[in-house]
């Protein structure tokens, strides 16, 4: 049974798209797709100008520098500040400290957390600790950031200004933005 059948979807650059279904009805196969894990056995995925299905395993990683993500369990590394997670992007794409110096006080500015640099997750709260995760989706200024269920571990109340930090870098910075989510009201 194909997990997708019949999708036609061209998001254009500087858009904010919602993807909104129940449980089961895609989203995650959609993800998969859209971010290379897994590879459409007909038709064409094109992101960012990349042919996801002519890429060889060694261009996948390349491609992958070109999104920012967004998960719904932060996936931040415990063991390091805040400062540390967002700059553990441009440190792997071989970016100078000089650089990261500059940047990862900028985009943590932009998601107001530039007060938090040097604690550790576990002293933040769950709104924070997204906070952080979207800065490190925005450290490398990718063209599009894909947020699977950024909403899904915190409050209902943190809900809406986590959409409403999303909106704003989508629209003063221009990036594109797919927001994945079951939440029908948040849209």
């Amino acid at each position: 049974n194909p997990a997708l059948n019949g999708i036609n979807l061209n998001i254009d650059k500087g858009e904010f798209v919602f993807v909104v279904g129940h449980s089961g009805a895609g989203k995650s196969s959609l993800l998969k797709l859209l971010t290379r894990e897994n590879v459409a056995t007909s038709g064409k995925v094109v992101v960012n100008g990349y042919d996801l299905s002519a890429l060889t395993k060694k261009q996948v990683p390349y491609f992958r520098r070109s999104l920012g993500m967004v998960f719904q369990d932060f996936r931040l590394i415990p063991n390091m500040t805040v400062f540390d997670n967002v700059a553990f992007v441009l440190r792997v794409t071989n970016h100078s400290n000089r650089y990261i110096r500059k940047r990862v006080p900028y985009v943590l500015n932009l998601v107001d957390l530039a007060d938090k640099m040097k604690s550790y997750p576990n002293e933040l709260s769950g709104g924070e600790q997204q906070r952080v995760a979207i800065a490190r989706a925005l450290a490398s200024d990718p063209p599009f950031i894909i947020a699977d269920e950024p909403t899904g571990n915190v409050d209902p109340g943190l809900s809406l200004q986590i959409v409403e930090l999303l909106m704003d870098i989508n629209k003063y910075c221009g990036t594109t933005i797919m927001m994945v989510t079951h939440e029908h009201e948040l849209v």
